[in-house]
Parts: structure tokens; C-alpha cells; sequence
């Protein structure tokens, strides 16, 4: 801590190399436990059999999500920046997410980087799209992300309780009983968040705790009521119900690509494991979406040990589909999609250096 009661940028950067350190390890650790128990000769079996169709499918909509993804994006920068075209911020998701893959969250800034970049100068000499401005776009890009997350949660408990309700029970909500208790819960922790919100809009003015709470609500619900003041914002909504459908179709991508395979061409073995996954419907590509959406939670680089525990776990649990089976299902799912993030990132990436 220096004299004005500032970080030292030295501490700044060993907590931050640290942090990347510990990020990476968790990383190694989770594939390590991930992948202990897999039978490779299986593994290697399923991935020469299994329709890769379907798997570059996969790949094409993962691809089409990084453009609807920008283009919604950039409905949110207009109002502060008129000039930002598509194809800044098409190129600046797509080196987001090539970034993402190596350092976890560090590609949400880099992005900011480069629109500002591209960003034109105000009558006061400062660019219009300023790092900071940026950046608050980017939050209420994410704050979307959790509420989308959560409207799929919720249609889950409440169309698919009979097939998942077991699981949500036992993991999520373990020691509860019933759909009604679930339902009682969630009821009453709306009505907590009513009160806070109301109760930190009446005693703001006091300043303190209350103050604060309110500024970050406030904050977050003008991020999220920022749509209905851009031009268009029926259009923000539509972008953000066809990229999640898209997760959807790129979950069942990975799905139908296991369901091609010839038993007869496979070992007895994984034909039978695999015949418990050709049981699997467009209802169970949407749970295993929304696993492989939670596992986006745990802080490590590109997802990498992560998502496939997580979707392997889920797998398993629900379906009883052996753990291995599911790694290759996961396997399948991330690093096809790792591949198109790069066929988007890195032509991005040469497109912007050139262009510089």
C-alpha cells in the first residue's frame, strides 16, 4: 500500500499472476479428477464412430451465437457511440472469447479495448465510447445472461418437475421435499428482495449501507430496463431468446452425434452405455445445457475441467449414463466449441491488426 492508501501496481500485478496460478491449478485438478476414471479405449471408440455432422453443426451455431451476440451488444453501445459498426464488435466478442480461453474474464476488458479503439471523439477531444461506458455495457450484457439462466431454471421446476425434479432436489436443493416447498421458497425469497429494494429506496437518503444497496439495484435495474429506452428494444429480446435457443440446439447437436452410432460397429459395452443416451430428448438437451451453463460459474480459463465434471456429473445423476460416457459427451460439447471460438477469434484477431 503506497502513501495515498493506494494498491502498489506491483502487489496488483503478483495477486493478479497469482489469482491466473490458482485458476489454471483448479483448472488442471478438475480435468485430472474429470478424466481419471475414463475408458480411453471406449473414449477413443465413440469419438471415431459418433457423427461429426452433427458435431460441426454444433460448431456453426456456436459461431452464429458470437454474431447475434454482437449484435445485441452493440444495440446497448449506439446511444453512447452512434458510429461503432458491426464488424467492430463482431471482432471485438470474437478476440473476447479466444482470450476468455486463456485468462478467465480477461476478455470482457479486452473487448471494451477494442470498440473504444474505434470509438470517435467527442467536442471535448475524450472518445465517445470511453473504457468505463463500455464496460457498463458489458455488465448489463451479463446481468442478461443470469436472468435469461434464470427464466430456463425456472421453466424446468416448473414443465419438467417430474424428470428433474429429483436432481434439483437432491443438489440444488438438498433436504427439501416437493415441488410445493420449492415453490413456497422461491415465493418468499421474492418478496425478501421486494422488501430490500423497498426498504433501501426509502432509507437512501440517509446515505451508510442503505445508500449503497440501493445505487447497486438501482444500477441493476437500469441496466436491465436499458432496452425498452433503445431504438428497436423488442429487438434486444429477440436476440437474447435466439441465442439461448441456439445453447439449446448446440446442446442437442452433441446429442443426436452419439445417437448415430452403429452398436454394431462399437464394442458391446459402449453400445449398451450409448443406448441409454439415444433415450434422450430435446427436453434433456435443455437440462444439459443449462449444467454446462452453470459450470460458467467456476473461475477457471476457457471452462477447462469445469464443464465437463459438471455435465458428466448431471449426466450420470439423472440418466445413470456411466460417468465415462458423459466425459465424452462433454468433451464433445466444449472443445468443439473452444475450435469455433477460434475460427472466429483469430480472423478477428488478424483483421484487427491489419486494419490497424
Amino acid at each position: 500500500m503506497d502513501t495515498n492508501g493506494l494498491i502498489d501496481p506491483m502487489q496488483k500485478k503478483t495477486k493478479d499472476t497469482l489469482t491466473y496460478i490458482l485458476s489454471i491449478a483448479l483448472a488442471v485438478v478438475l480435468l485430472f479428477f474429470s478424466f481419471k476414471s475414463v475408458d480411453w479405449k471406449q473414449f477413443v471408440e465413440a469419438l471415431k464412430f459418433c457423427r461429426w455432422g452433427y458435431v460441426l453443426m454444433s460448431m456453426g451455431v456456436g459461431m452464429l451465437v458470437i454474431f447475434i451476440r454482437s449484435l445485441r451488444w452493440r444495440m446497448q453501445i449506439l446511444p453512447i457511440d452512434g458510429s461503432i459498426g458491426r464488424i467492430t464488435t463482431f471482432n471485438a466478442y470474437g478476440i473476447c472469447m479466444v482470450v476468455n480461453i486463456v485468462l478467465s474474464r480477461v476478455g470482457e476488458i479486452v473487448r471494451c479495448g477494442y470498440v473504444t479503439k474505434h470509438s470517435e471523439r467527442g467536442e471535448d477531444g475524450q472518445k465517445k465510447a470511453s473504457v468505463d461506458k463500455v464496460l457498463g455495457t458489458v455488465v448489463v450484457d451479463r446481468v442478461w445472461d443470469g436472468v435469461s439462466l434464470a427464466i430456463v431454471f425456472v421453466i424446468m421446476l416448473l414443465a419438467l418437475w417430474n424428470k428433474f425434479g429429483a436432481f434439483f432436489r437432491d443438489t440444488v436443493f438438498s433436504g427439501l421435499s416437493g415441488r410445493k416447498t420449492i415453490l413456497w421458497i422461491v415465493i418468499a425469497l421474492v418478496a425478501v428482495l421486494v422488501a430490500v429494494v423497498l426498504l433501501s429506496r426509502r432509507l437512501s437518503a440517509r446515505g451508510g449501507v442503505w445508500a449503497k444497496i440501493w445505487g447497486v439495484l438501482q444500477g441493476m435495474g437500469n441496466g436491465l430496463s436499458s432496452c425498452l429506452h433503445m431504438k428497436n428494444g423488442w429487438l434486444f429480446i429477440v436476440y437474447t431468446a435466439v441465442i439461448w435457443i441456439c445453447y439449446w440446439l448446440m446442446s442437442a447437436g452433441i446429442m443426436w452425434s452419439l445417437q448415430g452410432i452403429d452398436p454394431s460397429s462399437v464394442s458391446p459395452e459402449l453400445a449398451d452405455s450409448l443406448g441409454k443416451v439415444n433415450d434422450l430428448g430435446m427436453e434433456d438437451a435443455l437440462f444439459l445445457m443449462f449444467a454446462g451453463a452453470l459450470s460458467s460459474l467456476v473461475p477457471v480459463p476457457g471452462g477447462f475441467g469445469a464443464f465437463h465434471t459438471v455435465v458428466s456429473l448431471a449426466l450420470s445423476s439423472v440418466y445413470g449414463i456411466p460417468f465415462g460416457i458423459g466425459m465424452i459427451f462433454a468433451t464433445l460439447s466444449h472443445e468443439s466449441q473452444i475450435v469455433a471460438d477460434l475460427l472466429v477469434g483469430v480472423p478477428s484477431y488478424i483483421y484487427e491488426t491489419v486494419r490497424k
